[in-house]
């Protein structure tokens, strides 16, 4: 397993997305959520007070009240461009795994100070290198740098591999977000 670190969340013109990155290397896990799950991550993240408890909140108090911990989460599997993950929960000394999506795992481990996993083929199979983003835009003559990708970069791989795998749904969305970029680009 790989300790991982929430690096940042987004939104795009798929959805928002969720950055796990690898706190001993270089690689980083994007992984697609829901909006409601985005902002439960965002506002323990910026902990930002709610007036009243949100769901992820509720569910805290509840484990805390019947004296469960959780250990950790992973994200353990990958199957048909879904990841899957598990919580991993301490009560009496006993240890439970919990399925459970990602996201929501993570929101929950956030209100823990719970630490993040993934498993190394997770991480090889979906992981990427992703270069921080400059105010100015890489020279079209320079080469791309060997094993390191932007987010346009990936995106543009996701796009191609959502065509061969003739997920062309998925491919107009990757698509409009790679021509988003590129028109923010533009604009600075």
């Amino acid at each position: 397993m790989i300790h991982v670190e929430v690096n940042n969340v987004a939104f795009s013109n798929i959805g928002f997305v969720i950055f796990l990155r690898e706190q001993d290397g270089e690689r980083t896990l994007p992984i697609f959520i829901g909006p409601l799950e985005a902002r439960a991550i965002a506002t323990e993240l910026n902990k930002e007070p709610s007036p009243r408890p949100m769901t992820h909140d509720l569910f805290r108090t509840v484990l805390s009240t019947v004296d469960c911990n959780i250990q950790r989460v992973e994200v353990c599997d990958l199957v048909d461009n879904t990841f899957y993950g598990k919580l991993i929960i301490e009560k009496n000394s006993e240890t439970m795994e919990i399925d459970s999506r990602p996201s929501d795992a993570i929101a929950l481990a956030l209100r823990f100070s719970a630490p993040i996993y993934v498993d190394e083929r997770v991480m090889d199979e979906a992981g990427t290198i992703i270069e921080e983003q400059t105010d100015t835009p890489p020279r079209e003559e320079a080469p791309p740098k060997k094993g390191k990708l932007t987010l346009r970069e990936h995106l543009q791989q996701e796009l191609e591999k959502a065509i061969a795998e003739e997920r062309y749904e998925d491919a107009a969305k990757l698509r409009d977000e790679i021509e988003n970029i590129t028109n923010t680009e533009g604009t600075n």
